[in-house]
């Protein structure tokens, strides 16, 4: 379980560190600083905090049920369109500006995210909650999103 809880880290850090590398200025831009913001957006600092916090709890997540062979190729996949969804999500936000293109990778993430939560077989089940927080902070992301989308 060692093994499998360092490779997920890894992984997701790594997914964190190649999002940040297509985020460039990312909150500090010229575009973004210029954009019109939900009045419940985080102060910039949430956003790191949050991710690595969330990415660390996913990683343990994701050690316990890989242990389950038989269950192992089809979450291993979702685990794969999690981490890209992720990643595309930066440089199509932050780098080429496509606020609506990102809505809809976000929301997909989302989506395959409620899939760890309400479907993949975990045991104990109380497992589950290590991807509760992930699940509500991309609805908070979504709606952020979204608003910047209709007011802009």
């Amino acid at each position: 379980m060692r093994n499998r809880t360092l490779l997920f880290l890894l992984l997701n850090f790594g997914a964190l560190a190649i999002g940040g590398l297509f985020t460039g200025p990312g909150v500090t831009s010229a575009w973004y600083l210029g954009l019109a913001k939900a009045p419940w957006t985080p102060p910039g600092w949430v956003f790191g905090a949050a991710w690595s916090t969330l990415m660390l709890c996913f990683a343990f997540f994701m050690a316990r049920i890989t242990a389950d062979a038989r269950l192992r190729p089809r979450i291993l996949l979702l685990f794969a369109a999690q981490w890209v969804l992720n990643v595309a999500w930066n440089p199509v936000f932050f780098q080429w500006h496509l606020v609506l293109p990102a809505l809809v990778l976000i929301v997909a993430l989302e989506v395959v995210v409620a899939l760890f939560l309400f479907r993949v077989p975990a045991q104990p089940r109380v497992w589950r909650l290590l991807v509760l927080p992930y699940f509500l902070w991309l609805l908070m992301a979504i709606s952020l999103n979204a608003y910047i989308l209709v007011k802009n």
